[in-house]
């Protein structure tokens, strides 16, 4: 444990003198995030269509309930948050729901 605690201070002082020193040595990089896209009824309605999930299953998906779903694809509420992110992970990966399968089908 005194070895990983000897590490993160000698880490500290390495970046303390550098923030000090004019000449930067250690690397820098900006971390920016993409804003949450606000989605219209008929993005939403085409990406659970995309799923073959009815409301009612792509709620579940989600974690929302039915009616939630029922009111972003009438246009009366928006996703936001989480649900925006998910959704925009549904858009870029048209198999995000077999890869993470949190509703179960069965064929009958």
């Amino acid at each position: 444990m005194s070895n990983v605690y000897g590490s993160i201070m000698a880490g500290l002082s390495e970046a303390i003198e550098d923030s000090k020193s004019p000449e930067k040595k250690l690397k820098r990089r900006v971390v920016s995030i993409v804003p949450v896209k606000e989605y219209t009824a008929v993005e939403i309605r085409e990406i659970r269509k995309n799923t073959g999930f009815s409301q009612k299953l792509f709620a579940g998906y989600m974690g929302v309930s039915d009616k939630t779903v029922e009111a972003w694809e009438a246009g009366t509420n928006h996703p936001s948050g989480a649900a925006s992110r998910i959704l925009s992970m549904m858009e870029m990966d048209k198999n995000l729901t077999k890869e993470f399968p949190f509703v179960e089908t069965e064929n009958l």
